[in-house]
């Protein structure tokens, strides 16, 4: 695997926030850092068995400068909240505002910006590799209520990666937690704009300017946003829609119809026909924010010394809607003392089936 070691810490010792902790077995190889607990590496085969990376990784002390939140736990509140203010059982908040009027990510020192307590790596009886990483949050954090304990766990179970956050607070708060990977099937280096992408979502969430979504869910039928059959991601990236206009590309959250008592429904799907390598996304959230990197401007280059522009990878992050605080008609991310938080992605790859 990828060497992002910046030092042995020693028998025993917990790892610093940059050290590569590794995961995963013949199927997938996994590499994750606590600073953000963070997915660092995630290695897996293409139809001719070569392993690749397939998420855009930095150099150890790239992570700590990172403001793209590459591979990141984001939170408390993933994606934005409009003005960077909510109110809560007649209390108002305020979180920093970090982009263009809105508080992104959680504000200026979220999740990403933190290093985790990493337990130490655990086998199942099944083969299956594990690690948790740990951190308690303490009440008034960039302006958010309650002491919150976070868990954010990573498992690899063959050619799947699951990852699941949860919460506990001490008092009423909002949480919405996500991971921010950025996928490229190829491997590093060549455009994405060629995967064929799956979204079986009837409606998206339109947004203004400042991508806050300005109302309910709309249908994709008879927009760019219909991608609910296989759609190069190129497609339609720079189609004169207005939506796309505003965003520069996708940036929206699509609504999961989770089917009445199933435990995880299809997020996404997404194949490329170079590699073979195929991407499933499986969740409990209620949305799932498609986003083709748009602002990738040749600014950020990878440990292979890569510059990546929009384009050169995507992300699939599962997720509450954006503004949810603000917006009663949404579900709900409101948590309460005696309450937990749970959130599920299932990563699953395999190979594109012979037609």
């Amino acid at each position: 695997m990828t060497d992002l070691s910046v030092g042995d810490p020693g028998p025993g010792a917990a790892p610093v926030g940059t050290d590569l902790i590794e995961l995963g077995g013949s199927a997938l190889q996994v590499g994750v850092v606590a600073l953000g607990a963070r997915l660092a590496v995630l290695r897996a085969p293409d139809r001719d068995g070569t392993f690749a990376d397939v998420v855009l990784g930095l150099d150890p002390d790239g992570y700590r400068d990172d403001r793209a939140f590459l591979g990141a736990t984001v939170g408390r509140f993933a994606n934005r909240i409009d003005g960077g203010t909510f109110v809560l059982d007649g209390r108002r908040h305020t979180v920093p505002c970090n982009e263009n009027g809105v508080a992104l990510h959680g504000g200026p020192d979220g999740f990403d910006r933190q290093v985790f307590a990493a337990d130490p790596v655990v086998t199942g009886p099944d083969g299956s590799r594990s690690l948790t990483l740990r951190r308690t949050s303490p009440d008034g954090e960039n302006g958010f209520p309650g002491t919150l304990d976070v868990a954010v766990a990573y498992a690899v179970r063959g050619a799947e990666l699951h990852i699941e956050h949860t919460a506990t607070t001490d008092a009423p708060t909002v949480v919405n937690l996500t991971n921010h990977a950025y996928f490229n099937l190829t491997g590093h280096g060549g455009t994405v704009e060629g995967h064929r992408v799956r979204i079986p979502a009837d409606h998206f969430l339109p947004v203004d300017d400042r991508l806050i979504p300005t109302g309910g869910p709309a249908p994709v039928a008879g927009t760019p946003f219909d991608l609910r059959t296989p759609t190069p991601l190129g497609r339609h990236l720079r189609a004169p829609h207005p939506q796309l206009a505003r965003t520069r590309g996708y940036d929206h959250t699509f609504v999961i119809d989770r089917p009445a008592g199933a435990d995880l429904a299809l997020a996404a799907h997404v194949e490329d026909p170079g590699s073979g390598r195929t991407l499933t996304v499986l969740t409990d959230q209620p949305g799932v924010q498609f986003y083709s990197g748009n602002f990738l401007d040749g600014t950020i280059r990878l440990r292979d010394g890569t510059a990546v522009r929009q384009g050169d990878a995507f992300c699939l992050e599962p997720q509450h809607y954006p503004n949810s605080p603000n917006e009663p008609d949404f579900p709900s991310t409101v948590l309460r003392p005696g309450e937990r938080y749970r959130s599920r992605i299932v990563l699953r790859f395999g190979l594109i089936e012979p037609r």
